[in-house]
């Protein structure tokens, strides 16, 4: 009602407007949440007197130490509102550089037009270069810790995307070929693609650790929703914005933009980790702590054995390897129609835009209006399983057309999208709630940042495979080999479910391990 309020006023921006809205619906939905936090959880559980309000250990007002907008909130709510801006941030550029990224690889003068493999073998070489992330990551975690793996990769990230739009700007404009016929700028435009498919989720990991360390579980399943529905936010106007940028910038105009929401994106992480340190909830591993390497080797040893010693997060792993076996082929489907229905480079990169523009305003939806009210009446162990039934629906209905139209092949992966932004994200990160440091930092980032990549691979390099042997295949054979991925998906997600707690069940770990880690830091 303020939106359309403001609306009438003739003076604010329509950009001002969609800003203060997004602000008030963030902070407002967040405001009993701000109130909690996993330090002010423990402290509660200490006392005598508890409060308990939707399955949330609420502390006491005098503890309220903080105020933001005029609302007064803990430092843990605080630290994760910052955080919860950064990612949106982050989500911002990513919309930016998505479909920037799919424009000029399937351009026939920037990318790889008419050459089918292309896509499979870039979504391959995918997987190995997030492990090499993600060896860096953990020598980074080791090294600095937490706040200062997150500062510096994103750092990182943000100068490797400005500097690839510098370079497209300048071979695009000077028109630099190779060996005489072949663009420069393909050297840029493949590497890209692999890089923005791998980093993007390197850094969305470590902002959800980060909030994951500072609320309770009850307290995740009524706020991770709307959390998440800032990242919608950020999408959809990054979605809307992209035609117009490209229209006036250029493509790299759109791309730079990424790294400038990047940076933006740094400082309010930095802001997140100051009100952590100030107050003393920084997580940390109590454990170790130093300057130790980690080597490939070694990254995949500790999390065999993380994997064994919590089997919740194995089983999820397996999960993300058909779930993202299937996203991969819808995408294979969806580009392949895209660049024969939509030829124009720039029009391309205006409806890819859109098109998760809309996916956003979806997910959105569901994660602001929805899912907060359906997690306090299901099980998180029943949402796993219901959810890959809908995009087995989809894709099914996709393998009865023989020859399937933009639109039909749009949808499939609208539907599996949908589910992955909202519902399946929201779960995902319920799951590390409960446990301890190691499962968060590391278990999270080798099931994030490879287990989602070398879904993808995997299933890039068997496409890769079957092509060579039986020829290019074509959307009906596609449509129906991704009816067959979505019916495994449904059984490693049951499977999944047998091992997430329930409520009560992720209360009472969380309640003794924070009991645990507060007797550790009175024995140091």
């Amino acid at each position: 009602a303020n939106f359309i309020e403001e609306i009438a006023q003739p003076y604010p921006s329509r950009m001002d407007l969609a800003t203060n809205a997004a602000a008030r619906t963030s902070l407002g939905s967040l405001h009993h949440v701000l109130k909690v936090g996993r330090a002010g959880a423990a402290m509660a559980a200490a006392q005598t007197a508890v409060e308990m309000s939707g399955g949330a250990i609420l502390k006491e007002e005098s503890a309220v130490e903080e105020t933001l907008l005029g609302l007064q909130l803990t430092p843990e709510g605080k630290a994760v509102v910052f955080m919860a801006i950064a990612m949106a941030c982050h989500y911002l550029g990513y919309s930016f550089a998505r479909p920037v990224t799919v424009a000029l690889f399937t351009s026939a003068s920037t990318g790889y037009a008419g050459f089918a493999p292309a896509f499979p073998l870039a979504m391959a070489f995918v997987s190995p270069f997030s492990l090499l992330l993600l060896m860096l990551y953990g020598n980074i975690l080791d090294t600095v810790g937490p706040a200062g793996a997150l500062l510096q990769t994103t750092g990182w990230c943000a100068v490797v995307v400005m500097l690839s739009a510098f370079a497209i700007a300048v071979l695009t404009q000077t028109k630099a070929t190779l060996f005489g016929k072949i663009p420069a700028v393909k050297l840029i435009s493949g590497p890209l693609f692999i890089f923005r498919e791998s980093y993007v989720q390197l850094l969305t990991s470590q902002y959800w650790s980060f909030m994951a360390s500072a609320l309770t579980p009850s307290q995740s399943g009524r706020w991770f929703g709307p959390i998440a529905g800032l990242t919608s936010i950020a999408s959809v106007i990054a979605g809307l914005l992209v035609s117009p940028i490209v229209d006036r910038l250029g493509l790299e105009g759109a791309l730079m933009g990424t790294g400038i929401m990047l940076l933006v994106s740094l400082v309010w992480a930095r802001k997140a980790f100051q009100i952590a340190d100030k107050h003393g909830f920084t997580p940390s591993d109590h454990k170790k702590h130093g300057d130790k390497k980690t080597s490939l080797f070694a990254l995949f040893e500790k999390a065999g054995v993380l994997f064994k010693r919590v089997p919740v997060l194995g089983a999820l792993f397996v999960e993300i390897l058909a779930s993202q076996g299937l996203a991969t082929l819808l995408n294979v489907c969806f580009v392949a129609r895209l660049g024969s229905a939509i030829p124009d480079d720039t029009k391309r990169a205006g409806w890819v835009g859109l098109f998760f523009a809309l996916i956003n305003v979806i997910t959105m939806v569901l994660q602001f209006g929805i899912l907060p009210f359906v997690m306090k009446v299901v099980e998180p162990r029943d949402a796993w399983r219901v959810i890959p039934l809908f995009s087995l629906a989809s894709v099914g209905f996709q393998a009865f057309q023989k020859d399937p139209s933009l639109f039909i092949v749009s949808a499939s992966l609208l539907v599996m999208k949908v589910s992955e932004y909202s519902a399946r994200r929201m779960l995902d990160e319920m799951v590390f709630v409960p446990l301890d440091f190691e499962s968060r930092y590391v278990g999270k980032e080798v099931i994030g940042v490879f287990g989602y990549r070398f879904g993808k691979s995997l299933m890039s390099l068997a496409l890769s495979g079957l092509t060579s042997v039986m020829g290019n295949f074509g959307l009906h054979q596609l449509s129906i080999l991704s009816s067959l991925v979505a019916c495994g998906w449904m059984q490693t997600a049951w499977n999944l479910s047998k091992y997430v707690p329930t409520r009560r069940e992720a209360e009472e770990q969380y309640l003794a391990k924070s009991g645990d880690k507060k007797s550790s830091r009175k024995r140091q």
